[in-house]
């Protein structure tokens, strides 16, 4: 008999909810970007650690794109076993486990903080953590480099919100979240 806990029950309601928001997925990615270039702008973040988005997560490659031309840097999870370490963004990219994309091994490691670190979410519960894929690698990410991360901003078309503590300790915790439909926290 298989257990399914609180946290699967919500990560499966907001899938739903996320694959409701692929309609004008383009204009809600737009707008979404939008927000995100300014607040970089606003907290003059050099060191930027993103995401290279699967079908379902906000697209972000034109932001990236621009945050190239403005000579930022921007890191990208690179996958290491049961987590990732962050390479320089650059091309090409290559599918890997999960259908993730991302450069090739880079030896060139970050010696600064991360000012900003965008990170995808399924959902958020009232502590404000994270509801991920379910694989756990931004946890044990975060777990190791926190303390070299100035700002977490979740990113998300929809916000799938829960009133009930769905999260554990380790769970990644948001200092603001960006959708479709603004800034929040």
């Amino acid at each position: 008999m298989e257990v399914v806990s609180n946290k699967d029950k919500f990560r499966k309601k907001c899938y739903k909810v996320l694959k409701n928001a692929k309609k004008h997925s383009y204009i809600k990615d737009k707008h979404i970007q939008k927000h995100l270039s300014q607040m970089i702008k606003e907290n003059k973040a050099k060191d930027i650690m993103a995401y290279i988005p699967l079908s379902n997560e906000v697209n972000i490659m034109p932001l990236l794109s621009l945050l190239r031309r403005q000579k930022l840097n921007i890191w990208v999870p690179f996958m290491e076993g049961k987590s990732f370490r962050l390479v320089k963004y650059r091309y090409p990219l290559r599918i890997k486990k999960y259908g993730i994309k991302e450069p090739n091994n880079s030896y060139k490691y970050r010696k600064k903080k991360i000012d900003i670190a965008l990170v995808p979410i399924i959902g958020i519960d009232k502590t404000y953590k994270r509801v991920g894929f379910g694989k756990g690698m931004y946890d044990r990410f975060f777990e190791k480099e926190i303390k070299n991360i100035k700002k977490v901003v979740f990113v998300t078309r929809e916000l799938c919100y829960s009133k009930d503590i769905v999260t554990d300790d380790y769970d990644v915790k948001a200092d603001i979240v960006v959708t479709s439909k603004g800034v929040g926290f």
